[in-house]
């Protein structure tokens, strides 16, 4: 028998979490944000998956040729860029698309030489503070990048990145647009002609219409998680792609007194049952999760008690007292929102999603 902790993937919520964006912004077109193993759901699943998507967004080399050599033909945005000049070869000849948001790599670009054509996003640094050019330093360098021949016309857009768009209310959010649409028109005036842009995540692409341009870049909300910061009210209904679920495997009688786990960190405060469910840190489950961390056994919400250990996690069952051994745990996902679990643990949906551990079998079920 194996041991039973595994993340349940629905490929159908994944589906029609990606029609909600779809609606959302009709008149763009969808670049699917699937980086870090498509927040730990699977790229190469999550890809095949949404074959509607009109490109898919990447963080480095390595995760572009996962996906080529899965026979993924969309195209790929490398959403950092090249990391060195040998990168750029390959990249070339399996049809990736670059993000440009150094002086280092522009020169890199001014020194290769390729006969087929490339496509270059350049990005501007509108106030994340992060990467990308300035917004004096992006028209210079948009012109060099024109001047490239093996950069065809259309084959150079704009991008940049909300630092705050999940604030809806943050000032930074307007401010962010207007700079970026200031670059915009004034490059477009100069050569007659507005580039394809990009600029709104997934809380953008639900909350702020105006900033939708060519392309948007749903990345949490793809995965059921609300890209949003506290009780902000959405108008549609996400739904959690990933599971995370096990049985207990034990249950234990405790006496008022005795105290639970590594360091003692939790003191039962009567007599009561006290179960064992097997996931752990050693699966993704945050270590720093504290006491009261809502759990599922049986559908029905029990606390956590104790420290996290590496393979387990100890539950207050007071409340089912009927719980035996082998009943089913969900640690997050349908019926329980990763946000929940996120907040009580002090850290973000993506953290915990991407954090699932290569031991935990992903189980996909079809869309």
């Amino acid at each position: 028998m194996t041991r039973p902790v595994r993340a349940r993937i629905d490929l159908q919520a994944l589906t029609h979490n990606f029609s909600l964006a779809r609606k959302a912004a009709p008149a763009s077109r969808i670049m699917a944000v699937i980086k870090a193993g498509a927040y730990g759901h699977g790229a190469v699943q999550v890809a095949r998956a949404l074959g509607g998507a009109d490109a898919f967004a990447v963080a480095s080399l390595e995760e572009a040729m996962q996906l080529r050599e899965a026979g993924i033909r969309q195209p790929i945005v490398m959403l950092d860029g090249v990391f060195e000049p040998a990168e750029l070869e390959l990249a070339v000849t399996h049809q990736v698309q670059l993000v440009v948001h150094s002086e280092e790599q522009v020169l890199w670009l001014e020194r290769f030489r390729s006969a087929a054509s490339v496509s270059l996003w350049l990005k501007v640094d509108t106030g994340m503070n992060r990467l990308g050019f300035t917004t004096e330093e992006a028209l210079p360098v948009w012109q060099r990048l024109q001047r490239l021949p093996y950069v065809k016309t259309g084959g150079l857009r704009w991008m940049s990145h909300f630092a705050c768009a999940d604030e809806y209310e943050h000032p930074a959010n307007s401010q962010q647009l207007e700079r970026f649409n200031e670059v915009v028109r004034f490059s477009a005036s100069l050569q007659g002609s507005r580039a394809e842009c990009s600029m709104a995540n997934s809380a953008a692409i639900l909350t702020r219409p105006e900033t939708h341009f060519d392309w948007v870049r749903p990345g949490i909300m793809l995965y059921g998680a609300s890209p949003m910061t506290g009780e902000y009210p959405l108008d549609v209904t996400l739904r959690p792609v990933m599971t995370l679920e096990s049985r207990l495997m034990a249950v234990q009688k405790r006496r008022k007194g005795e105290s639970i786990g590594y360091g003692y960190a939790w003191t039962c405060p009567e007599d009561m049952p006290v179960g064992i469910a097997a996931v752990g840190y050693g699966d993704g489950y945050p270590r720093h999760a504290p006491n009261g961390t809502p759990v599922l056994v049986n559908g029905k919400a029990v606390p956590l008690v104790g420290r996290v250990s590496m393979d387990m996690i100890c539950l207050d069952l007071r409340s089912q007292p009927q719980a035996r051994f082998g009943d089913p745990v969900i640690a997050w996902g349908e019926g329980l929102p990763i946000e929940t679990v996120a907040g009580h643990a002090g850290t973000i949906s993506y953290e915990l999603m991407c954090n699932v551990t290569t031991r935990v079998p992903r189980v996909y079920e079809a869309a």
